[in-house]
């Protein structure tokens, strides 16, 4: 959830600058402070609670001296937001300072036992704890990565961190545990980093050391040591994505931006075809596959149960990766166990992936290269939808979809689906062409503080997925239900002062979700439907209508119904004054 830093530069300029634009680019990550450590002579901290505009105003990182250092934007899990909160932390005697992104179970242990030893604290995050035993280490006679890694072997938790000491000047050390944490360099220097955007703009080869390992960085380059402090043959990734890619490029918004973007993340991912086929193969035969995922990716897995059990006949489960520890005893070796996540990192996904190794064959579906879980599983694909800025998926989702789509249309040997899918960007693009006349219904729902949507079949993630969107950002209680379960309960709910967003796409489900329209305008709601652009039937029994391509069926509906909600949350979000791009309480990687 927090977002890291470090450089140190090859040439002998002040390195400040570069990074303050580096974690600039990690505001998607939600923060509540910002803080820089740079060392000339002695290592110097500027430090502060709010965002980032108005920390540097206030203290002017940029004017910060030193060719090396550490940056930090945090999102506070121990301890509130404060001034003293903020990272970089240091020791007692201000010898070493340290960024640490994570949770640590032992921390009150830890420095109970500090305090006792004369050491003092100015915060009450678990992270300050870092620096006091590196520097404990230190004075006993250890460098500062030998220090580094002892401190590690006392902790208990989660964690990225990166050091520097004025002891062991031109170094930095960096080491992780279930959190991200990448290498990285290019012509001006060397960099670690919780996320590629940060250093796109000056290094696109990566490195993403193995859990435990140290990367220790100087002017002069780039080693990986193992817990014995051996060195670590490592291979870098070239990443693609410019600069430009995780720009705005002229859009009020990066989420507007990412929507628009997204049937050109179909047209990317669908070039995994090729790879995905030598993956099915590889795999064989299985008996049971399982989608492990956490909130929009869980949404696309309940799409792919659908396609799998009916087109390729084999038993599926979803499972909320947090949860999976139940399901995870029926795992064995006919099982393929399918985790989906955006970053790569999702925690939850990552512990359960750990134990599927155990017993069966583990499929990854991620956006990010080099990222934890392409190193972890089997079998990897990686969705083609560029870096995404904004916290609530679009792009991501959408891409995720595709590869799912192909997953199932090459397993199954359907080739009408994957002919039918190469007509999905087109179908978008059309769909977002609708974003005028959105903006505009979409001012009618403000008022509401509950919403509900309703789909059948491949309808009711499309559902799930546009209630999300529209809770993360516009703070609107939304839920999604089965059609068919409103009866079961909800019904009771629905009155004038709840709005009904319904998807009704072409299919075999289209009359009976016409009857629950019926329901639900009996009881006075009003109701927006998703469906076919010409739908006549659809207008006579609703509001307002969104209509899509009416050669979009509601088989390959999830990946292009999906697009309007999104455009429906974005305006009502804008409608009441939100940012977007930055939901309150809410991060773009979950780690902890």
């Amino acid at each position: 959830m927090c977002g890291i830093v470090g450089c140190i530069l090859k040439e002998n300029k002040d390195v400040a600058p570069i990074l303050f634009s580096c974690i600039s680019k990690l505001e998607y990550r939600g923060y509540d402070s910002i803080g820089i450590a740079t060392y000339d002579n002695t290592i110097n901290v500027k430090k502060g609670k709010g965002d980032i505009e108005t920390v540097n105003e206030n203290l002017n990182f940029e004017d910060m001296k030193g060719d090396f250092g550490i940056a930090h934007t945090r999102w506070a899990s121990t301890g509130r937001p404060t001034d003293a909160n903020a990272h970089p932390h240091m020791d007692n005697s201000q010898s070493v300072a340290v960024v640490h992104n994570g949770t640590l179970e032992n921390y009150t242990d830890l420095k109970e036992e500090l305090i006792e030893e004369g050491f003092t604290f100015k915060s009450t995050t678990d992270s300050e704890v870092i620096p006091n035993l590196i520097k404990k280490f230190m004075d006993e006679g250890k460098s500062l990565e030998d220090a580094l890694r002892k401190t590690t072997e006392k902790l208990k938790g989660s964690y990225a961190i990166v050091a520097i000491s004025k002891d062991e000047p031109d170094k930095l050390v960096a080491t992780r545990k279930d959190s991200p944490l990448i290498v990285a360099y290019g012509e001006k220097g060397y960099f670690v980093a919780s996320d590629t955007p940060a250093v796109l703009e000056y290094a696109r080869d990566v490195i993403r050391p193995d859990e435990c390992e140290v990367a220790v960085l100087t002017k002069e380059g780039i080693e990986i040591h193992d817990k014995n402090g051996e060195n670590v043959k490592w291979e870098s990734k070239y990443i693609d994505w410019t600069p430009e890619m995780a720009q705005k490029e002229g859009h009020p918004h990066f989420m507007i931006k990412e929507i628009i973007e997204q049937s050109e993340a179909v047209k990317n991912t669908l070039g995994q075809k090729a790879n995905i086929q030598k993956i099915i193969d590889e795999i064989g035969d299985v008996k049971r596959i399982c989608f492990v995922a956490c909130g929009t990716s869980y949404h696309a897995s309940i799409t792919g149960k659908y396609l799998i059990e009916s087109m390729a006949g084999i038993a599926c489960d979803v499972v909320i990766a947090s949860e999976s520890k139940y399901t995870a005893r029926t795992w064995d070796e006919d099982t393929l166990v399918i985790f989906i996540s955006q970053s790569g990192e999702t925690y939850d996904s990552r512990m359960a992936l750990k134990e599927a190794r155990k017993t069966s064959k583990t499929l990854a579906i991620v956006n990010v290269a080099g990222s934890a879980m392409t190193d972890e599983a089997e079998f990897v694909i990686q969705t083609q939808a560029g870096p995404e800025i904004g916290v609530a998926a679009t792009k991501t989702y959408i891409a995720q979809l595709t590869a799912i789509y192909l997953f199932a249309g090459l397993l199954s040997k359907n080739g009408e689906l994957i002919d039918e899918l190469n007509k999905v960007p087109a179908y978008i693009d059309e769909a977002v062409k609708e974003r005028e006349k959105i903006k505009e219904l979409s001012k009618m729902y403000t008022f509401a503080e509950n919403i509900f949507y309703l789909g059948r079949g491949f309808s009711y993630p499309i559902a799930l997925e546009g209630a999300l969107k529209l809770k993360e950002i516009t703070y609107i209680h939304a839920e999604a239900y089965p059609a068919g379960e409103l009866k079961h309960g909800p019904l009771a709910l629905i009155d004038e002062k709840v709005p009904v967003i319904v998807v009704v796409p072409p299919g075999e489900d289209y009359d009976k979700t016409m009857t629950h329209i019926e329901e639900v305008k009996a009881r006075g709601a009003i109701v927006l439907c998703v469906g076919a652009k010409g739908d006549e039937k659809i207008a006579e029994n609703s509001k307002e209508i969104i209509g899509i391509n009416p050669e979009v069926t509601d088989i390959i509906a999830p990946l292009v119904y999906t697009v309007p909600l999104q455009l429906v949350s974005y305006y009502v979000t804008i409608e009441k004054g939100y940012n977007p791009d930055k939901p309150r309480n809410l991060a773009k990687v979950i780690t902890v």
